[in-house]
């Protein structure tokens, strides 16, 4: 199985920082989420050049990643 890792997805955002959509992704990955976040200024701070009245940035878990099912699960057959 691949590792997880973490990506900052570069937001670009309306006014109020609504209406927010993703414009580019970083290039680093992040062991950890802590790490990610720490990293979030100087990340941001080299993103000005997009064109939104608000730039931000989010955190998210990349990499191969087991989902859990709710419920029971019934046989067939």
């Amino acid at each position: 199985m691949d590792a997880v890792f973490y990506v900052m997805a570069i937001m670009g955002c309306g006014d109020g920082a609504s209406a927010c959509a993703e414009a580019r992704i970083a290039p680093a990955h992040y062991a950890t989420v802590q790490q990610c976040e720490a990293a979030m200024a100087d990340v941001l701070a080299r993103n000005t050049d997009l064109d939104f009245p608000v730039v931000s940035a989010a955190c998210q878990r990349d990499g191969a990643q087991w989902v859990e099912r709710g419920g029971t699960s019934k046989r067939r057959g």
